[in-house]
């Protein structure tokens, strides 16, 4: 029987494809011809779990209490685990019972923020390229997507001054995230004082995506929304343990800042799921805690691999400057290619898998994102694979992967 008269709804509909799903169509294919494939593509950290977090969680399963429905704002200890790091970290101090709230990883929460918020047609700012929640919740939200287009002019920040006063009288919520997914470009403390005067003046309630916020290099630190005099008043600030503690399969991340935005995910979420198994909450309890020897260790880790990669780019063209902070590297498709096509050749003649730009909005195409998550062993096998195809960065002229 045809069940052709079942069709998605439109907000459904309007969503473009997921490339990072048709990415996992191809690389299916090619792992099934016989390529050894180098997969760069994704955020998905390398490695195991740290061992006190898997021991922790062990424990946890054995206690029959963690088996029934975890409460749905998260267990208080988890809660309270999250705003001791909070103010270890940045000298945050928040409200464990209101002003915090675990979520099934940050993407979750980043989507499901929107639809609690947005109403069809509620106009929403947000950057592009960007991580693709930040623009596909509020489409799935039916909300009118304002594009602020960063530029490596600008360094990738949001130039504030450039919104006209008529856009930003009408915007409802403006999303960002800073260090960046998927520039990896970095925001002084001044960008974030400024965010916040413009969005307590047009009174948008902001939204800062903070999922970088400890793979930070060569002394950096990262800047939390909520360090700044009068953001929690207007704004919230997400964060995932997906990255720093390689949990990514885990799902486990929270929100922290105004009592009463968190309230209104929190009564969104209370009608579409339980929130997280409370064996992982314990978990997750033991990795806030680990000592800072854990998290230079994972810094080393990507920083290493960070020079690696530049400097072998470095070596087929490409003038790549040294990030700051994330575990990407944003780069330059050779002139006359855009972000698919250029992607889809280094995938067929080098097994090796980049991300394309344009994944991350319309202002992407052009470049590629490399995850730097494979040892430098298999970075350098990458580039000896470019380097054997052909694939250079050469301005006055097409690769030959064009030919």
């Amino acid at each position: 029987m045809s069940l052709s008269w079942i069709t998605p709804a439109e907000r459904v509909k309007k969503l473009p494809p997921y490339v990072f799903a048709r990415l996992d169509e191809l690389k299916t294919k090619a792992r099934e011809q016989g390529l050894d494939l180098i997969d760069l593509g994704m955020g998905n950290p390398d490695g195991a779990t740290p061992q006190p977090v898997i021991e922790a969680a062990l424990t946890a399963l054995q206690n029959p209490a963690n088996h029934g429905y975890p409460p749905f704002e998260g267990t208080a200890s988890f809660r309270s685990a999250i705003t001791k790091w909070y103010n270890r970290r940045y000298g945050v101090v928040l409200d464990p019972d209101s002003e915090v709230l675990p979520l099934m990883g940050s993407k979750e929460g980043l989507g499901h923020l929107a639809i609690a918020y947005i109403n069809p047609n509620d106009l929403v700012l947000v950057p592009s390229p960007a991580y693709p929640v930040h623009f596909r919740g509020p489409i799935i939200a039916g909300g009118v997507i304002h594009n602020l287009v960063l530029t490596a002019e600008n360094n990738w920040l949001i130039d504030l001054a450039a919104i006209p006063d008529e856009v930003a009288t009408r915007a409802k919520m403006l999303y960002f995230n800073y260090p960046n997914n998927p520039t990896a470009a970095t925001a002084p403390r001044e960008f974030f004082e400024e965010i916040v005067a413009f969005a307590r003046k047009y009174e948008i309630l902001l939204v800062h995506d903070l999922c970088y916020a400890e793979l930070a290099f060569d002394g950096y630190q990262p800047t939390s929304l909520l360090e700044i005099p009068g953001a929690k008043d207007i704004g919230v600030e997400f964060h995932t343990l997906s990255k720093t503690y390689n949990m990514a399969g885990w799902r486990v991340g929270f929100v922290v800042g105004n009592r009463h935005i968190i309230q209104g995910l929190r009564t969104l979420k209370t009608n579409l799921d339980y929130g997280i198994f409370a064996a992982l909450q314990s978990a997750a309890e033991t990795a806030l805690q680990l000592p800072d020897v854990y998290l230079e260790a994972v810094q080393q880790r990507y920083r290493t691999r960070r020079d690696f990669l530049i400097a072998g780019l470095g070596k087929l063209g490409w003038n790549i400057p040294k990030t700051k902070a994330t575990m990407y590297l944003w780069v330059d498709c050779p002139p006359g290619m855009g972000s698919t096509d250029f992607a889809l050749q280094v995938l067929q003649q080098t097994g090796v898998v980049v991300t394309p730009g344009n994944a991350f909005g319309i202002a992407g195409d052009g470049y590629v994102r490399i995850s730097l998550i494979a040892d430098s062993d298999r970075l350098g096998e990458a580039l000896r694979r470019f380097e054997q195809a052909g694939i250079r960065y050469q301005p006055e002229a097409l690769v030959s992967v064009m030919k």
